[in-house]
């Protein structure tokens, strides 16, 4: 595990000017973002006692504080606050010794073995990244929306914030299936659905079933070719003008909330060119979090998945933190273990339950014993030690790989006879068996 090392910052006067000294500190693992998924990846990777940090910009816990209130999440039968249940998991990542740092990253390097992670003042070097960075909803961008966002009228999730409508009156923005559905999904609760549609009458851009569904919800009630021009309120939003694009007039609607459902951004724009992202900007990954590149993983809402919700955030962190914690371990067997530089090194690929290469394991390690402790044998199950096997190149059983002291791979042989590999050995310890 790498230990702490930190070059302070200091001012440099050189009677012209002054320079900041960047301050480089050393790590198991950086997390980028404090959100539901980077928390909880920090916890497992605290857990794990891995030296990590974690780097928000903005709020720890992210956009989930700005939840009045969390009734789907388990094991909250009455429900939660999100800046509540985001404290809790902020406090059990400090429990496990993770560190916090609030600023912004300006660049990563992530293809080097030791990734490194930019800030204004300093360099984290790492040999994980987790990028957890979420996302922002889309907005209007009317006149005074900023004073309401979040928890003071504007909202961005029917799920979290439908029971505290219930009976009162709201307006959605969007027509497409996702504000539809959080429409229909709200009229269960709201006493009048009020919904800001672009287009003509009925034009929407939800699907077609979703569309008649909701011109048929007698609690839903469509205002067409409207866009938002402003939000009026005092502390808290109280209504919202909107714009006849045909004929220029203004229409006030008394709301007790707004939901925008415009669309979502994901912050991933310091990753473009340097992590998979699909057409919208979001970070592909396989179910193991994995980005592509070795040892870089990505979860919460900044990958391209179909639920974004606290609950299934929670999930990606834990398998984030999991494949951090296994990455590196494997990391360091690989380098200390099979990739020693003590003896000439054998590694013997097989499958455990392939019963032929299973069965010539006894052969190996007597051929090991024939050599005098001058041979390190390392033996791995393709199945379990897969990433072993990825950096070795090999996909294949079985195999048998031979490398010089110094880790030079000088062959590999898919004939696994103890003829064959005698004769492989002798060429590389250069002298016969028994002399």
């Amino acid at each position: 595990m790498l230990e702490d090392t930190l070059q302070l910052v200091g001012i440099l006067d050189d009677g012209d000017h002054l320079h900041v000294r960047t301050a480089f500190e050393q790590y198991d693992v950086v997390i980028i973002g404090g959100g539901p998924a980077g928390l909880t990846a920090a916890i497992y990777c605290g857990r794990a006692r891995l030296n990590t940090i974690l780097i928000e910009k903005a709020l720890v816990g992210g956009l989930a504080t700005y939840t009045n209130e969390i009734e789907n999440f388990p094991g909250f039968p009455d429900g939660t606050s999100g800046l509540g249940l985001m404290e809790l998991f902020h406090k059990q990542a400090k429990k496990f010794g993770v560190k916090f740092k609030l600023t912004d990253v300006k660049s990563v390097d992530l293809e080097e073995e030791t990734k490194r992670v930019e800030t204004f003042r300093n360099i984290y070097e790492a040999k994980t990244v987790i990028v957890a960075s979420g996302g922002r909803p889309r907005i209007t961008k009317a006149k005074n929306e900023e004073k309401y966002l979040f928890d003071k009228g504007i909202s961005f999730c029917a799920t979290c914030d439908a029971a505290a409508n219930t009976d009162k009156t709201v307006m959605v923005i969007g027509s497409g299936d996702a504000a539809i559905e959080e429409g229909m999904f709200l009229s269960k609760f709201a006493k009048e659905v009020i919904v800001s549609v672009i287009h003509d009458e009925p034009k929407m851009d939800c699907n077609e079933i979703a569309r008649d569904q909701a011109l048929a919800n007698p609690k839903m009630r469509m205002v067409w070719n409207t866009m938002v021009e402003s939000f009026d309120g005092d502390e808290h939003l109280e209504r919202v003008n909107l714009k006849n694009l045909k004929t220029g007039e203004t229409e006030s609607f008394e709301v007790d909330t707004c939901f925008e459902f415009i669309g979502y951004e994901p912050n991933t724009e310091i990753f473009e060119n340097k992590l998979n992202m699909s057409k919208r900007k979001y970070v592909i990954t396989n179910e193991k979090m994995e980005t592509g590149i070795p040892g870089v993983f990505a979860c919460g809402d900044v990958r391209e998945k179909e639920l974004k919700q606290v609950a299934t955030a929670v999930g990606d962190g834990a398998i984030a933190g999991v494949g951090a914690e296994r990455y590196i371990a494997e990391t360091e067997m690989f380098e200390n273990q099979i990739m020693q530089k003590e003896r000439i090194g054998l590694i013997y690929i097989y499958s455990a339950i392939d019963a032929p290469s299973r069965e010539l394991l006894p052969m190996m390690q007597e051929i090991e014993g024939e050599f005098d402790d001058q041979v390190k044998l390392n033996v791995i199950d393709q199945y379990k030690g897969k990433s072993l096997c990825d950096r070795l190149g090999c996909d294949i059983e079985p195999m048998t790989i031979f490398y010089t002291k110094n880790g030079e791979v000088m062959d590999t042989s898919t004939r696994v006879d103890k003829k064959s590999v005698v004769e492989s050995l002798n060429k590389l310890v250069k002298r016969p068996v028994g002399a």
